[in-house]
């Protein structure tokens, strides 16, 4: 089998419409890469180079249609494009489908256009010409996404967490990205009927207005959704801090009273030490001392939000008899978001506090560190007692024992740790459940 140069040439720039493509992959997960930008594009170009080489090679010596060879190759590159970024799967999803969707429009337009030059030809003959053509358009769609895609879609997947929406996502634009393929005419013959000339790209550009404006509303849908779910957890926080401030009026109320009994407490430890009663002083002064602490509201940070939040966590683990050891040191000023942090600690504790409840009281401990190593790096570490009970997915990520889905609690964790440029590690023994964050400062 021979091949000319002439057309092998000719057939290449309908593959390398794969880099405008792959870079819009890329602008709504710059803050989720795995590897370094350089490296990135070194495995991309690793890939696309050697595929366009040998699929214009195919379709050059056999005459067939290059969606034949796309197609298959999408599929499998998803699955490459997921070992470069850190992204979870359905956000993953999200992105890349929503690409192939609107790169689907400057195909069709192609053929409509290819169709105009050479009425009498078919997909399987697309000139070099609406290859160019089609080039040129996905590069200005590539450029024109690029500032939402950065700051838009990216703060959505910075910030929703939700599988459901983003696997919602997904199926909608595979419906587009779907049809496109199945609306792609074999011969131009089809296309060129009566008026379906005109309808065809018409109707294409309608589809893809209509596919932005859902992007659009899915955005400004989401943005209403994470206010909500912020003012939710401001809520928390809030009747947090009232809670916390009810206790430190009650302090200052007992305080009161203890300074109003301090006078008898003096003529009994007056007529105890005439007595020459020792045991009697160290008696009362000691009873004294446990009244003072037992009412001190104990204080985890300077941050008031999130002092209430721990105060309130303990409060709840002392009244389920959990043993507790928390040792909190927090950067200061505060560096990370307050959000962030509640959203953090509030599902360590209380998935911790919840795993203890399921033990008989005198197996409950829920032991809780944080501080900061080498001046750069805020160590979590959360270890609790559980009877064991657990349920793991596929890929051996932890599933709710509730509702058998991902849990959120953990969700939220590794995406602080994320955003943050940390990690969170959650793995377990027969008796403890342990929680690991690292979070760069």
């Amino acid at each position: 089998m021979t091949v000319n140069v002439l057309d092998w040439l000719s057939e290449v720039p309908q593959f390398f419409i794969l880099i405008p493509t792959v870079l819009s992959c890329y602008y709504p997960v710059k803050n989720h890469m795995k590897y370094s930008l350089p490296k990135t594009a070194a495995l991309c170009a690793s890939v696309i180079v050697p595929f366009a080489v040998l699929g214009s090679l195919a379709t050059s010596a056999l005459k067939i249609d290059a969606n034949i060879i796309l197609v298959p190759f999408v599929v499998i590159s998803f699955f490459l494009y997921r070992l470069t970024v850190t992204t979870d799967f359905p956000r993953t999803l999200a992105v890349y489908v929503g690409v192939c969707a609107a790169q689907s429009f400057p195909a069709q337009l192609a053929i409509a256009f290819d169709a105009r030059l050479h009425p009498s030809s078919g997909a399987a003959d697309f000139s070099t010409e609406a290859q160019l053509f089609q080039l040129g358009l996905s590069c200005l769609m590539a450029l024109l996404a690029f500032y939402p895609s950065c700051k838009y879609a990216s703060k959505m997947l910075d910030r929703l967490d939700s599988a459901k929406i983003w696997y919602s996502v997904s199926a909608l634009s595979f419906i587009f990205f779907f049809f496109n393929i199945l609306a792609a005419p074999i011969y131009y013959e089809n296309i060129l009927v009566g008026r379906m000339y005109y309808l065809f790209p018409l109707f294409e550009c309608l589809m893809m207005t209509v596919l932005i404006i859902i992007y659009v509303f899915f955005y400004q849908g989401a943005v209403v959704l994470l206010e909500r779910t912020e003012l939710e957890k401001r809520s928390q926080l809030l009747e947090m801090q009232s809670h916390q401030y009810r206790k430190l009026q009650e302090y200052m109320k007992q305080s009161q009273r203890l300074r109003h009994d301090f006078r008898q407490s003096v003529h009994i430890l007056s007529a105890l030490a005439e007595k020459s009663d020792i045991d009697g002083v160290r008696s009362h002064l000691s009873e004294y001392e446990q009244r003072l602490s037992k009412s001190v509201p104990p204080n985890y940070c300077s941050n008031t939000a999130l002092n209430a939040l721990f105060g309130y966590y303990h409060d709840l683990a002392e009244t389920g008899g959990i043993k507790t050891d928390w040792k909190i040191e927090l950067p200061q000023p505060l560096s990370f978001s307050e959000l962030d942090m509640a959203a953090l600690f509030g599902n360590i504790m209380e998935n911790a506090i919840q795993a203890c409840i399921g033990l008989t009281e005198d197996k409950r401990y829920f032991n809780l560190t944080a501080e900061i190593r080498h001046g750069n790096s805020l160590y979590v570490v959360s270890t609790n007692s559980f009877d064991g009970n657990i349920l793991k997915g596929r890929s051996g990520s932890y599933r709710s024992t509730k509702h058998g889905e991902q849990g959120t609690g953990l969700a939220s964790i590794a995406a602080v740790a994320e955003k943050y440029g940390g990690s969170a590690r959650a793995y377990n023994s027969d008796t403890e459940f342990f929680m690991d964050v690292i979070l760069k400062i």
